[in-house]
Order: C-alpha cells, then sequence, then structure tokens
C-alpha cells in the first residue's frame, strides 16, 4: 500500500517495534496528527478472547470524562410519556413504529446512537439487519435499552462509548480528538482501560490483552506495552 510523505515521515520519527508506555504513546500519536482537520485518536486491543464463544463475549460501555470531541445524533424508539422526557433531555429523533419504513426503505441512518425503551424492542428488532452490522442495535449492556431515556441521553452526549468484539477479537474504540490536551487523552484512556479489564471473561485462560495500539486517523499506529497496563 502506498503510503503519503507524511505517514513515512511520522513512521520515522519513533521506533516502530518498540512498546511504549501510555504517556509516550499519547504523545507521539498527538504529535503525528498533522491532518487539516481535527483527528481522531483511536484505541485497538487485540484480546485473547475467543468472540465464537458466548462466555468470551465482551460488550459494554462507559462514560469518557473528556467526552469523545463529536456531538452525537441520538434517536430514540418510545412511547406515550417517553417520548415527551426524551425531547425534553435532548435526542435529536424521536418516535416509534413510523420510522421503520423510513430506515428499512429509505435507508435512511442520520443516527449515531439508537436508544429505546424495552416496550419497544419487538418494533426495533425489525431492524435488526439493517442496525445491527453497523453496530446501531440498542442493548441492555450499553445501557441503550432502558426506561430511563433521559439519563441514557444524556451519558450519550456527554461522551459514552460501547466497547466490544469485531469478529477477529479485536476492540476498536475512540478515546479522544488531536485537540484535546495529553492529560484528557490520557485520564480517557485510563478510564476506558479500567472498565475493558473488569470485563476480561472469567472463562479465558491466558493472556487477555495480546496487544494495544493506540494512533490518530491519518497516523501511525503506537505500540503500548500490555503487561504494564494489567500490572
Amino acid at each position: 500500500m502506498q503510503r503519503g510523505k507524511r505517514y513515512t515521515d511520522s513512521v520515522k520519527s519513533y521506533d516502530k517495534a518498540e512498546q511504549y508506555d501510555v504517556e509516550d504513546a499519547i504523545k507521539t500519536v498527538k504529535a503525528n496528527a498533522t491532518a487539516k482537520f481535527d483527528e481522531t485518536i483511536e484505541l485497538h486491543i487485540r484480546t485473547g478472547c475467543d468472540g465464537r464463544h458466548a462466555d468470551q463475549q465482551i460488550r459494554g460501555a462507559v462514560v469518557l470524562p473528556n467526552g469523545t470531541g463529536k456531538s452525537v445524533r441520538v434517536l430514540v424508539f418510545a412511547k406515550g410519556e417517553k417520548l415527551d422526557e426524551a425531547k425534553e433531555a435532548g435526542a435529536d429523533f424521536v418516535g416509534g413504529e413510523e420510522l421503520i419504513p423510513k430506515i428499512q426503505n429509505e435507508g435512511w441512518l442520520d443516527f449515531d446512537t439508537v436508544i429505546a425503551t424495552p416496550d419497544m424492542m419487538g418494533v426495533v428488532g425489525r431492524l435488526g439487519r439493517v442496525l445491527g452490522p453497523k453496530g446501531l442495535m440498542p442493548n441492555p449492556k450499553a445501557g441503550t435499552v432502558t426506561m430511563d431515556v433521559a439519563k441514557a441521553i444524556q451519558d450519550v452526549k456527554a461522551g459514552k462509548i460501547e466497547y466490544r468484539l469485531d469478529k477477529t477479537n479485536i476492540i476498536h474504540v475512540p478515546v479522544g480528538k488531536a485537540s484535546f490536551s495529553e492529560e484528557q487523552l490520557q485520564e480517557n484512556f485510563e478510564t476506558l482501560m479500567e472498565a475493558i479489564l473488569k470485563a476480561r471473561p472469567a472463562a479465558l485462560k491466558g493472556q487477555y490483552l495480546k496487544s494495544v495500539v493506540i494512533t490518530s486517523t491519518m497516523g501511525p499506529g503506537v505500540k503500548i506495552n500490555p503487561t504494564k497496563l494489567t500490572a
């Protein structure tokens, strides 16, 4: 794959093979995030889990103390007084069954998070084939299936992110923006890692964190020493 000059220059600024402390890794990634837009700083964690086994699945959510730096558009499926509660709490879109054809047939996906009350999951379930592959399906473990829609909206707008294993047993999550200070990124990183370490499946034998890499949208990845995270 052909890489641009900016990327190749970035790679020369650090040792790709070395595993860095969190502080140094964040500093390096920030220094190499030189695109003309505010790059997202992302974390990629390769686990020793086998997601094909239900008892080795990882899924949860955590509110990053400094947010994600991204404004999140929230869709809420509810009915009755919960519709009004969602509107008052700042949901961007609120509705019920009437939204199904708009999403299914018209391909409307102008939202980043979907929250639903439990009594609406029968309706939302019909969107499984559309929302599921995009990671948008509401889930109780992520706090997006709840009767407390106001709190769920507040958490998402404040910087709540979901973490889960992909098909290759890797967790991909944002930890902020390149414009964040090193301290803000480190606080977000520590909060996120604390949640992921607590989520270690009891059934897992052997090493949990195989590799931890932090990167910016356009920059190269910097390895973090995983053994220091679990010490």
